[in-house]
């Protein structure tokens, strides 16, 4: 099924027992978050919710509308996303026609892709301007904005699909930008530098030109979606939409600013960015789970808002993860596979496991067919467009299941040799890595896991042996020798090659280091080939906790040390006085007060 409005999809949702309406009164303010983050992590991503009595405003909230895999497949009119990928490969795999036949038989596929793209809707009273607010009536209090975490600068606009044009206005640029209101009128446009929003603000800069923005809140699904792909530069979010829904997606022209938006938005915001003015945005608690800096921003100034009778106000919180988003994203994984392929056809699979926040982890199956294939792999990577964010990228050979990750862990430690399969490099990272000493720019690890042929490093070497139970140092042992250490496991997984797990409470500079070399100095603990150490808080019996946190702290060159061919890794918090340089962000946690409150409410809330 596809959708023409976000209404129909609400409809679905409710058919197929996959929406809860919640009557209760709630607050906008950190309460809707707090119900909506416990749900979001309940097993498979519980349900969405549409909160129909919020404080303050008349519309109701939709949240969590993607966040689980049924809800992403009945978004994206699938029962499965991997079907959207095979379609995707079909336009990818047409040979060139050689002879009339051929050509014949191209003519259906075509003329599906020429419906595709978005039109101009001519209707007089679009749905999304059956109410319009102009001049004084302007005021963005009508809508239910959430704060969703206690340290967050205000109230944040977080599913906005923000359209805009380039400069010389032939390029349409949709994405989803995160906006702080600021007031009735104005908002903060908190576009990344490395995305085609801050790349056309650029333009208008240079030109001292204001630029027209509009943004949709609450389109179909599909338009939704689209709005958070990674496509290239210059290709039309709402033509993916099209492709996507099979039909192609209606637009109308805004009544202050010459952009088109989604006719069957729940609601529109139309204004400018003027590019001379900038003001203080953030922080923000964002999808590392952390709280991304402040800095300045373009302001959008709005001119007008539109909607429709009785319009349903879209949004999604980010945190620790799992949350909405990582749906999100799994569709993106999937769908994106084969644009991957065609520029990089030894890959097999790919999965981005949920602790890695996107651009912090990527496991990579390929059909390996030379010496130093996977390492050429990894650099290509680091060079293709978002994927050049990515912080840490493992390789394993097809027969190996990417998203078993305990098959993938086990393998590791079973068969990582620390001397030829570990590559280290340096590039561009994602604006909200706060694990390197410099904002934007840092180490990254490539670990090659792919059996070795000849010509390689490695070639026939042996595997380590087995480790006897026996011979593993007690986590007592270590606590008694390392009177700092909370506490501390060996992980339960059979491989050769232990792994300690070890939480401290660092209080000094440099203490996981020394940690670590002593650890690794220490006779007594020779069994153990790999020790990983994080900070006191955290839950080491959690494993998804832990490798969130290690893929979120570390900077691969800067937190490995080698003694011995054994391996200490430093994921605890980095002080100035270690060479850091950005400021480390505090983790998201909502407050006791919050949560009582919740905890009072949550017994009716479900009724």
């Amino acid at each position: 099924m596809h959708y023409l409005s976000l209404r129909e999809f609400i409809s679905k949702l409710e058919s197929e027992d996959e929406l809860i309406r919640i009557k209760t009164s709630v607050s906008p303010i950190l309460e809707i978050a707090e119900i909506t983050d416990r749900v979001s992590k309940q097993p498979g991503g519980g349900k969405a919710l549409l909160f129909e009595n919020v404080e303050g405003s008349s519309m109701p909230v939709l949240i969590n509308a993607f966040g689980s895999t049924k809800r992403m497949n009945l978004a994206l009119g699938v029962y499965n996303v991997e079907d959207i990928a095979k379609r995707i490969e079909r336009y990818i795999k047409i040979p060139p026609p050689t002879t009339l036949l051929d050509k014949a038989k191209l003519l259906p596929m075509l003329l599906q892709a020429a419906q595709f793209p978005p039109t101009l809707s001519q209707s007089s009273h679009p749905t999304c301007q059956e109410v319009v607010h102009l001049n004084d009536d302007v005021d963005l209090g009508m809508i239910p904005v959430l704060q969703c975490w206690p340290d967050d600068a205000g109230r944040f606009i977080t599913f906005p699909i923000v359209i805009n044009r380039s400069v010389d206005k032939k390029i349409r640029n949709v994405g989803l930008y995160r906006m702080q209101v600021y007031d009735r009128k104005t908002t903060a446009m908190h576009w990344h530098i490395h995305k085609d929003g801050a790349h056309f603000f650029h333009e208008y800069r240079k030109q001292n030109k204001v630029m027209e923005v509009a943004v949709a809140l609450g389109a179909d699904p599909a338009s939704c979606y689209s709005a958070s792909a990674p496509l290239p530069y210059g290709i039309d979010e709402f033509l993916l939409a099209g492709f996507i829904r099979k039909r192609s997606v209606p637009l109308v022209k805004c009544k202050t600013v010459d952009l088109e938006v989604p006719a069957n938005a729940e609601i529109v915001l139309e204004g400018y960015i003027d590019p001379s003015e900038k003001r203080l945005e953030g922080p923000f608690g964002d999808h590392t789970g952390y709280y991304s800096q402040d800095g300045d921003y373009p302001v959008f100034h709005v001119t007008a808002i539109t909607h429709r009778k009785n319009p349903v106000y879209l949004t999604t919180i980010v945190g620790i993860p799992p949350q909405e988003d990582f749906y999100l994203g799994k569709a993106t994984e999937r769908i994106f596979l084969p644009l991957l392929k065609t520029q990089l056809p030894e890959i097999v699979d790919m999965d981005m496991p949920v602790e890695g926040v996107f651009h912090n982890c990527v496991i990579v199956s390929i059909e390996k067919r030379y010496p130093m294939q996977s390492r050429r792999l990894m650099s290509a990577l680091w060079g293709l467009g978002q994927m050049s964010f990515v912080k840490t990228i493992v390789t394993v050979d097809a027969d190996i299941n990417v998203h078993d990750y305990e098959k993938v862990a086990t393998y590791l430690l079973n068969h990582v040799d620390f001397a030829t399969d570990l590559f280290f490099s340096e590039g561009v990272l994602d604006v909200l890595n706060h694990g390197s000493d410099q904002m934007l720019y840092g180490s990254k690890l490539g670990i090659d896991l792919t059996k070795k042929i000849a010509g390689e490093p490695g070639y026939e070497k042996s595997s380590p042996d087995s480790i006897k139970e026996t011979d593993l140092p007690t986590t007592e042992q270590v606590q008694e020798t390392f009177s700092w250490v909370k506490t501390c496991k060996i992980l339960e997984l059979q491989s050769k090659r232990p792994l300690l797990i070890v939480a401290l409470d660092k209080i000094a500079p440099h203490q996981g280091k020394e940690f670590i070399l002593s650890f690794l100095e220490n006779p007594d603990f020779s069994a153990i080939e790999i020790v990983m150490v994080l900070e006191g808080h955290v839950n080491i019996d959690d494993i998804s906790t832990v490798m969130w946190k290690f893929f979120n702290n570390i900077d691969p060159k800067r937190d490995c040390y080698f003694v011995a061919q054994r391996l200490g890794i430093d994921a605890t918090q980095k002080f100035p006085e270690e060479g850091y340089q950005q400021d480390w962000p505090e983790e998201i946690e909502m407050p006791a007060n919050i949560k009582t409150q919740v905890d009072l409410k949550w017994g009716n809330l479900f009724k």
